[in-house]
């Protein structure tokens, strides 16, 4: 069987190409620790776990759930972009369930990309945002992030040609893989060349709940004017820890979540309705489960970004996402380096390539491995 051109024009997707290299080398018997992909190993708390145990014995959630998701999480959602990032939604037309961010982004391109219209993103950036709209037949354009300007968007590089044939723009704050954050002034410049351009601002807002300290990432809802032309992705993997879930929300303009969710209505039956009672209940209480999980990876973030410098590596400074970006030593390309790192330290990490050509010469870790494994991958890295 051929699969269909398309598909055989992807490139390999990062993870699963990671995983391929791990399992070669646990084979041989080597304790790996996992630093490549972000998968929180933390376990959500008991007492959400109890809201979806009580959910699931209610009759009505193993029937088909609704498209759009049910009033119970919309109001929910609603709700906590209003307490907790100044935002405001109508839980009627500006949210839409989802079953995962990913899909939701995936599925946004599909709704309004045409052969040959540009998609603006990031690089380095989540892979999904340059693989669907390669299967949509659109065409990338990669906006560069880089170190000098702290791995935000200079909207001014982009050449007048391609805005003209943009149809959409892709940002990301706080940013994987860098995990960089932007101020309000970055935002409003977005939102100012969406309107003269026509384009769609999606933002996808992942880590928003993932920091430590004070300086808390911002939402571009709670920008005037953001909804004339934005959509946001709120996602609870990270939030709850809670990845095989797969549960989140986009919010923002009505007429835009009309065509994701168009596209929804011919493609997927809706998240599980046990799985966004028992998250509605979260946003509705759980808060402090938040700060318990952010302090968890704060500590980490300090130990290992000190193991790292003592060792030449210049990471990002950030509160921001369970990620460090870092600089690899020496100026190593990032695919060997990780390659080496993985064979020789049985360390997994994540070659910063793979999220576009502006991230070579990068190397991302995941800090969703414990402390104490943490401490044995800066021995290992110190041996090296």
């Amino acid at each position: 069987m051929e699969l269909a051109k398309r598909l055989k024009d992807l490139p390999p997707y990062l993870f699963a190409d990671l995983d391929n290299q791990k399992k070669i080398i646990q084979k041989k018997g080597a304790d790996i620790i996992d630093l490549s992909i972000g998968d929180p190993d933390l376990e959500p708390s008991d007492k959400l776990v109890g809201y979806l145990k009580e959910a699931l014995n209610k009759k009505q959630v193993h029937r088909y759930p609704d498209y759009i998701g049910c009033k119970d999480f919309r109001d929910a959602a609603s709700a906590w972009l209003k307490t907790r990032h100044n935002a405001d939604v109508d839980p009627d037309s500006e949210v839409i369930s989802l079953i995962g961010s990913k899909e939701g982004i995936a599925h946004i391109i599909w709704a309004f990309v045409n052969p040959g219209d540009v998609v603006i993103v990031p690089s380095p950036g989540y892979p999904v945002y340059f693989q669907s709209t390669t299967l949509a037949g659109g065409t990338v354009y990669s906006l560069p992030l880089n170190k000098k300007q702290g791995f935000v968007p200079d909207f001014t590089a982009i050449p007048e040609d391609v805005l003209k044939k943009a149809k959409m723009i892709f940002l990301n704050y706080p940013n994987n893989p860098t995990s960089a954050c932007v101020t309000k002034e970055c935002f409003e410049k977005a939102i100012e060349l969406a309107k003269k351009y026509d384009l769609i601002i999606c933002h996808d807002a992942a880590y928003i709940e993932i920091y430590d300290g004070n300086d808390k990432p911002i939402s571009i809802l709670s920008i005037p004017g953001a909804k004339d032309v934005a959509v946001e992705f709120h996602s609870f993997s990270k939030t709850f820890s809670i990845c095989g879930w797969r549960i989140a929300f986009a919010a923002g303009n009505k007429d835009i979540l009309k065509g994701l969710a168009k596209m929804k209505q011919n493609l997927d039956s809706g998240a599980f309705r046990a799985v966004e009672l028992a998250v509605a209940s979260a946003m509705t209480d759980l808060s402090c489960d938040i700060e318990r999980i952010n302090k968890i990876y704060a500590e980490r973030r300090k130990i290992f970004k000190a193991a790292l410098e003592t060792h030449g590596f210049k990471v990002l400074p950030s509160n921001a996402t369970f990620y460090l970006w870092s600089e690899i030593p020496n100026g190593e390309n990032s695919v060997q380096f990780c390659k080496n790192l993985l064979e020789k330290a049985a360390i997994a990490a994540t070659p910063g390539v793979g999220f576009g050509a502006g991230g070579e010469g990068f190397v991302r870790f995941s800090l969703t491995s414990s402390t104490e494994r943490l401490h044995e991958a800066a021995k290992r890295i110190a041996k090296l």
